[in-house]
C-alpha cells in the first residue's frame, strides 16, 4: 500500500494558536542566554524611543503649563540703540502712555539702580555675584503672574524704607535660605532688610538675579530715575501683534526706533523648537538600535534553523505542514521581540519618571506612544523572522533528519 503524500492538499492539519506560542516559548527557553542577549538589543532600542518620547512629552506639558500660568500676552519694552546708535532711555511717562493703548490690559516697570549688593560690608565692592539692583513698582509680581517663595513683596509701606525682595538666584548666591530672623544685605552703602524671595521666573531670568527695592527709597538713596529700564505690558492676546507695532511710537514719539519690543514667551517657544529637533535625532538613534536588534534576531533565528534541522524533519514527517513550521519560527521571533519590547517600555517609562521627578516636570507618558513602541518591536521581530521561517519551512524532511 502506497504511503500518503504529506504535501497533498487533501490532508488537512491544524495547530492551535496556543500550541504555536508554546512551541515558540520552548524554542527560546532551550537557549536562554542567547535569547536574553538578543532581547536586550530590542529593549535598548525601545527604551530609548519610549524615554525620548516621554521626556519630550513631559517637557511639552510643562511648557504649556508654564505658558498657561504666565501667559503669552506679555510684551517687554526696553531701550534700543536707535538708527544713529548710542544708548537711549524710555521716557518716564512711557508706562502711562502704554496703558492708554486700547487692547492693553496693564503695564508695570522696573528701573536699574546704580548700586551693588553684598552679603555684608566686609565683602569687596567688586564681588557682586552678578546681582543687579532694580527699583520696582508694588504691582510687579501681580502683573508678571509670579509668586513669592517666601515672605512678601514690596507694598506701599515697605517701598518707603530700606526693604528688599530678592530673586531666587540672587537669594541663593547671597546664601539666604530663611527669613527668620530677618536677614540683611548691604546695598550701595546702606543695610536693607530682606522681606521676601521670589519664586522661579522662567520668562524673566534678569529678575531672578535681581534685588528689588521700592521707587521712593531708590530715588532718596541713589537718585534713581523714574525712566523704566524695562516696561512690562500685558495686552489682549488677539491684538498682541498690533500692540507691539504701535508701542514704540506711543511711548517714545520722538525716537520710536530707539524702543525695542519683545515677547518673553518667544524664548521658551524657541527652546522648545530646539528640543524637538534634538528629540528627532534621539528617536533616530533609537531606530538604529532597533535595526541592529532586528539583524541580531534574524541571525539567531537562522542559527536556530540550522541547529534544529532534525526537529524540523521529525515534525514534517509527523504531519506538520510548511505553514506550521513557518509559523513556529515566526512566532518564536515575535516572542523574542515582544519580551524585549515590554522590557524596553518599562525601562523607558522608568527613565522618564525619574527624569521628570528630578527636573520637576509635569509627567506625561503618552499611552499611544507606549502601545506604538510595543507594536514596533513586534513588527521588527516579524520582519526579522520572515527569512529564517521561510528557510525552515522549505527544509525537505528526508534531508533534515539525515545525520
Amino acid at each position: 500500500m502506497r504511503s500518503p503524500d504529506l504535501r497533498s492538499p487533501d490532508l488537512k492539519s491544524s495547530v492551535r494558536t496556543a500550541d504555536l506560542v508554546g512551541l515558540g516559548a520552548r524554542g527560546l527557553t532551550a537557549r536562554p542566554a542567547r535569547a536574553v542577549l538578543t532581547a536586550v538589543g530590542i529593549a535598548i532600542g525601545i527604551a530609548a524611543i519610549v524615554a525620548v518620547i516621554g521626556i519630550s512629552a513631559s517637557g511639552r506639558a510643562d511648557l504649556i503649563r508654564t505658558l498657561d500660568r504666565l501667559g503669552t500676552n506679555l510684551l517687554r519694552v526696553t531701550p534700543g540703540s536707535g538708527i544713529l546708535g548710542g544708548g537711549t532711555e524710555v521716557p518716564e511717562e512711557a508706562r502711562v502712555m502704554a496703558a492708554r493703548i486700547g487692547p492693553v490690559e496693564s503695564a508695570t516697570q522696573v528701573t536699574s539702580v546704580d548700586a551693588t549688593v553684598r552679603r555684608n560690608d566686609l565683602i569687596g565692592e567688586l564681588e557682586t555675584g552678578g546681582i543687579g539692583v532694580f527699583a520696582a513698582r508694588t504691582d510687579l509680581v501681580d502683573e508678571l503672574s509670579t509668586d513669592l517663595a517666601t515672605g512678601r513683596f514690596i507694598d506701599a509701606a515697605t517701598e518707603q524704607v530700606p526693604a528688599v525682595v530678592l530673586g531666587e538666584v540672587a537669594a541663593e548666591r547671597l546664601g539666604i535660605t530663611d527669613l527668620d530672623p530677618r536677614p540683611r544685605v548691604f546695598i550701595g552703602g546702606t543695610w536693607f532688610t530682606v522681606i521676601g524671595v521670589l519664586d522661579e521666573m522662567p520668562l524673566h531670568p534678569d529678575l531672578e538675579r535681581a534685588a528689588l527695592i521700592g521707587y521712593p527709597v531708590a530715588v532718596e538713596l541713589f537718585d534713581t530715575s523714574q525712566s523704566p529700564t524695562t516696561l512690562y505690558v500685558r495686552a489682549d492676546p488677539d491684538s498682541l501683534n498690533d500692540v507691539a507695532e504701535v508701542i514704540p511710537a506711543t511711548v517714545n514719539p520722538q525716537q520710536p526706533d530707539a524702543v525695542e519690543v519683545t515677547r518673553p514667551a518667544d524664548a521658551l517657544l524657541a527652546r522648545r523648537a530646539a528640543d524637538q529637533a534634538l528629540t528627532g535625532l534621539l528617536i533616530g538613534l533609537g531606530a538604529v538600535a532597533l535595526l541592529v536588534a532586528g539583524v541580531a534576531i534574524a541571525n539567531i533565528m537562522v542559527m536556530s534553523v540550522l541547529e534544529r534541522r532534525t526537529e524540523i524533519g521529525v515534525r514534517r514527517a509527523l504531519g506538520a505542514t510548511r505553514g506550521h513550521i513557518r509559523m513556529q519560527f515566526l512566532v518564536e521571533s515575535m516572542l523574542l521581540a515582544l519580551i524585549g519590547g515590554v522590557a524596553g517600555t518599562l525601562l523607558g517609562s522608568a527613565i522618564t519618571i525619574a527624569f521628570a521627578a528630578n527636573r520637576g516636570l509635569t509627567l506625561d507618558v503618552p499611552p499611544a506612544g507606549i502601545a506604538a513602541s510595543i507594536g514596533v518591536a513586534l513588527l521588527v521581530g516579524a520582519l526579522a523572522g520572515l527569512y529564517p521561517a521561510r528557510r525552515a519551512a522549505r527544509t525537505p524532511p528526508a534531508e533534515a533528519v539525515r545525520k
